[in-house]
């Protein structure tokens, strides 16, 4: 999650940012912020405050989009005759799997 300054339609607007990207997919998820003024408490107060709600939304978002991932993953093993540990997936989605040789 990154805080930026240009927006994707070009304005000049600050806001918050995360990127997925997979072999087969990239998805972008964007949530807009108040401009980050430095002058009084109060417009600091409400930046941080927007950023907070912000960061939570974005969390929840990509949450949903990453179960979503994981269960049409497992539907796909299933049909393909394989046999999926949830536990282990959930601990281990969207990491490299490391074979282990001993």
């Amino acid at each position: 999650m990154t805080p930026a300054t240009d927006s994707p339609n070009g304005n000049s607007s600050t806001f918050l940012k995360a990127d997925y990207a997979s072999p087969t997919e990239t998805k972008t998820f964007i949530h807009p912020l108040p401009s980050a003024a430095t002058t009084s408490t109060k417009e600091k107060t409400t930046y941080l405050s927007a950023l907070r709600k912000s960061v939570i939304q974005l969390q929840e978002e990509v949450n949903g989009f990453l179960t979503t991932k994981m269960e049409e993953d497992k539907a796909l093993a299933t049909r393909a005759g394989m046999k999926v540990d949830d536990q282990a997936e959930e601990e281990n989605y969207g990491e490299e799997k490391v074979e282990d040789d001993s």
